[in-house]
């Protein structure tokens, strides 16, 4: 059977940990905040919710007729590539379950064809736009439902975006907890609404790729990353229970340790906060081979295991699969657990309406339903099983097209998304937006307009999938690398959107698709330019993947491929250093901008973020003004890597054969980290220029409910979870039948011999024994409910003061009162000088006005007290409300 638990795990660990200890002392990088992760135990039930209890009834009926082996194969990946999809698990035929295909990513689908390639997450957030998130999320999970996929592994709000050169931070939304919440819930309400199972990840805390995953890095184990408790809930925390307020179907745990113990494997994660305190319904899956322990991990609360392989890439050794039933026939694993992981998985599908037939057709030979496309080759016809030996073939890709038609192609939305996520963060004598004619304020007014375009970023390089998984930065910049990205269907390079915007009568248009600006093209190309444009970009992505020397992460925050020479070369040049530069960047995340941003012919800036497929056309949009230049900053722009403070910075060295990385920044990242030490950003978190003008006034605030300290009396159950038999069946149900024939490398549910089960003492973690009090902040999906209820009205008159129409992001900012001491510890407790609590995204014509209103609630007034373990609210001193264009610019304010 298997052994370690979250706990017991660390014992395994012991002598590793202690060559830590000692390379640490000696190096001296020990963690200084020297935590570790408590037991909790036993796994809550799932099924106490209202909104699921006929999911949780439906689901009992089911998981009650399954046998041990049934109900092991619904939570056992069936290995890496064994199956058509990325993830699989197999089917429990007896009773009409079927097998789920679990598909990538935050971006769009990866590995499959004739579907939509969106904008990257971080893109999405800088829309600040929440019919936009819901309305991808509707169409993303559509895509997904077309093409067979049950479960759809996103969206991403871990890594949060702690630190700016974070590799996978493009997939979610920005650093702020609170943006991040709202686009990742807006996104999992459009998933689901489509019927799709959408998937929060990755808890918690894993921030960089350098050292996430044991052995990727050439180390055993995997970074740690610590923190303490107020932290966890106040940042990371709190999109994963926005997620689960808005009822998201699964989460997975990451591949990292969090406070030393595997996010995987860690029971005061898995069990106390996500089951308990937040509610959590759905299952637990793990990222692909983050599960490092058997039934350790199944007490500490993962449901799920993917792909289904062990410790190695497609060993075909599961922690679960085999095992399971093992661990289940011994008695090593509790029967209520293991029926617990598979009710889970039934009820999340029972919830999305996945039995329905009709919308979800079963698989061959039932039914033509189930994975239309093949993750592992493009042919048509191909392998059904290509990780085994089984030479079989059959129609593995349909070629179904799943990206919508006429005014409903989703390429329509993908378009708006680039639009709105387009940042305008200079615009220097109102040179934007361009006129398609060219300027007529030149001394030959006959002449054509003559504009040249730089950079490899405007063109199409050799194609936009060129790389695997986008993995190489060459050509223009649509999307990050790693897991999260996609094939392109197509990519409108940036220069072929300018090209048909101008007026070719009017406009010459002179490009040069290089980094790298020849001599000689200095002053035949350079000088007799009237404008010139200058593209420049920054990738990164997926530790798995590498480039160019950036391994996932990125080593610094500048333009890549001497992006900043040829910024300041075509600067100097364009007409002799007389005409105007306008500079487009393409990037991942926040992107130094200060060797050029202040020169005098560097007009206008646009910050694009990662557009997608429609990247010309989103941008030529905006620089012609077909639409107001709307997307807001979901980070700050520093000028420099060290603005960010220590806890910005990426560990690029390990420090300890368990890297150990303290979060002792705490709640101090991105724009707080700023504020905190009056420090000047280049452009600060929610900044964007518009094309027109607003004005903010007339602020009320109106109490709907007074302040007081803790939240109401956590609920009761809300239901009952269902209750099983606990009677070990006999060991010979989960033989091997006969004649079957095993694949090579693929996971079975079955034992090969009943002497396999050898019941006796199993040394269960520490701690399981001690039965944990209920979290006072729990009682319902995403926490106590009264942490919901809204205490505080804002309304605030918002006019268009401008000549055009115009898109404006109302922005509310929170100030906590000073000197506000914890009651239970004594302890003196510090808030960020403002933190976002709300926006709305306004679009007015010019000259109009509308009033706004924005609630806050018990929640946004609170701090984690970690003596309560409760959220407190602050009661005796006043509040600030700020209102305004950014978190720098807020031109009303007033107290409550």
């Amino acid at each position: 059977m298997i052994v370690q638990s979250k706990e017991s795990l660390q014992d395994g660990l012991t002598s590793c940990l202690a060559d830590t200890r000692r390379l640490n002392a000696i190096t001296q990088t020990a963690s200084i905040l020297d935590v570790q992760s408590p037991p909790w135990y036993p796994s809550p039930q799932g099924g106490t919710v209202k909104s699921w209890e006929e999911s949780y009834k439906k689901a009992a009926v089911m998981v009650q007729k399954m046998t041990v082996v049934e109900k092991v194969n619904v939570t056992s990946g069936t290995g890496w590539s064994q199956d058509l999809c990325v993830g699989n698990t197999a089917p429990a035929n007896g009773v009409g379950f079927p097998a789920l295909c679990l598909q990538d990513g935050p971006l769009g689908l990866r590995f499959v064809d004739h579907s939509t390639a969106f904008p990257g997450g971080i893109t999405v957030g800088a829309t600040w736009n929440k019919d936009l998130m819901y309305r991808k999320g509707k169409a993303h999970g559509l895509e997904a439902k077309l093409k067979g996929v049950n479960i759809l592994l996103g969206p991403s709000m871990g890594p949060l975006g702690r630190m700016p050169a974070g590799g996978r931070n493009w997939e979610g939304f920005g650093p702020d907890p609170v943006l991040q919440a709202v686009a990742a819930s807006e996104e999992i309400k459009g998933i689901q609404d489509s019927g799709v199972i959408a998937t929060a990840k990755h808890i918690v805390a894993n921030e960089q790729e350098h050292f996430r995953q044991s052995f990727e890095w050439g180390l055993p184990n995997a970074l740690s990353s610590n923190l303490d408790d107020r932290t966890l809930h106040e940042l990371y925390l709190w999109p994963f229970a926005e997620s689960v307020r808005a009822g998201v179907a699964s989460v997975m745990c990451g591949y990292n340790l969090v406070n030393n113990s595997y996010a995987c494997g860690n029971s005061k994660l898995m069990n106390g906060i996500l089951k308990d305190e937040l509610g959590f319904q759905g299952f637990v899956q793990s990222d692909w081979l983050a599960q490092r322990s058997g039934v350790a991990s199944a007490l500490a609360g993962l449901d799920m295991t993917m792909p289904g392989d062990g410790l190695l890439w497609a060993d075909g050794k599961s922690l679960f699969g085999p095992r399971l039933t093992e661990a289940a026939l011994n008695g090593s694993l509790p029967l209520e657990r293991l029926n617990d992981m598979a009710t889970r998985i039934v009820a999340a599908w029972y919830q999305l309406k996945q039995d329905n037939q009709t919308q979800w057709p079963p698989p061959p030979p039932k039914g033509k339903g189930g994975p239309n496309f093949s993750s592992f080759t493009d042919d048509k016809i191909g392998l059904i099983h290509p990780g085994s030996d089984d030479k079989t073939k059959a129609e593995v890709n349909k070629f179904i097209d799943v990206q919508g038609k006429g005014n409903k192609s989703h390429g329509i939305l993908a378009r708006q998304i680039a639009i709105e996520g387009t940042v305008l963060v200079k615009n220097q004598g109102g040179i934007l937006p361009l006129s398609k004619k060219g300027s007529s304020k030149r001394e030959d007014a006959a002449a054509k307009y003559r504009v040249a375009i730089f950079g490899e970023d405007a063109g199409p390089g050799d194609g936009p999938n060129v790389c695997p998984d986008r993995s190489c930065n060459q050509g223009t910049l649509g999307s990050g690398w790693g897991s999260g990205a996609v094939d392109f269907p197509y990519l409108t390079p940036p220069l072929e959107a300018l090209q048909s915007a101008f007026d070719s009568d009017s406009v010459d248009i002179t490009p040069l698709l290089s980094n790298d600006i020849p001599v000689k093209a200095s002053s035949s190309l350079l000088h007799n330019q009237d404008l010139c444009i200058v593209f420049v970009n920054s990738d990164g992505g997926e530790g798995f993947e590498s480039w160019n020397g950036v391994r996932g992460d990125r080593n610094d925050l500048f333009p890549q491929k001497g992006g900043d020479q040829l910024v300041q070369k075509v600067a100097r040049g364009c007409g002799k250093g007389k005409s105007d530069t306008i500079v487009v960047v393409h990037a991942v995340g926040p992107v130094v901008l200060d060797r050029w941003i202040d020169l005098p012919s560097v007009k206008a800036v646009i910050l694009a973020n990662l557009p997608g497929q429609e990247s010309g056309n989103a941008l030529a949009d905006v620089l012609f003004g077909e639409v107001d230049a709307s997307g807001r900053l979901p980070y700050t722009v520093g000028k420099s890597l060290s603005d960010y403070g220590p806890g910005g910075q990426i560990m690029y060295y390990p420090n300890g054969v368990v890297p150990q990385q303290d979060f002792t920044e705490r709640l101090y990242i991105d724009y707080r980290h700023f504020d905190k030490h009056g420090i000047t950003p280049r452009y600060e978190f929610g900044f964007g220029l518009s094309y027109t003008t607003f004005e903010f006034s007339n602020l009320t605030l109106t109490e709907q409910k007074p302040k007081s300290p803790l939240p109401a009396p956590r609920l009761d159950p809300q239901a009952a979870p269902p209750a099983y038999p606990s009677d070990l069946p006999d060991p010979s149900t989960a033989l091997f039948p006969p004649n079957f024939r095993k694949l090579k490398g693929r996971i079975y549910p079955y034992i090969s011999s009943t002497s396999e089960i050898t019941p006796g003492k199993y040394p269960y973690p520490r701690g399981y024994d001690q039965v944990q009090p209920l979290s006072p902040a729990g009682g319902a999906e995403g926490g106590n409910p009264d942490l919901y209820t809204p205490h505080l009205s804002v309304k605030i008159n918002l006019k268009n003061t401008g000549s055009r129409k115009g898109k404006q992001v109302v922005q509310v900012y929170v100030s906590f009162p000073e000197g506000v001491v914890d009651a239970s510890t004594g302890d003196k407790i510090d808030f960020p000088v403002r933190q976002l609590r709300g926006f709305e995204k306004i679009e007015l014509d010019a000259g109009k006005s509308q009033d706004i209103e924005i609630e806050l609630t018990r929640k946004d007034f609170s701090y984690w007290s970690r003596g309560l373990g409760n959220w407190v609210m602050p009661s005796d001193d006043k509040f600030t409300i700020s209102i305004g264009a950014s978190s720098r610019d807020l031109p009303v304010s007033a107290q409550w």
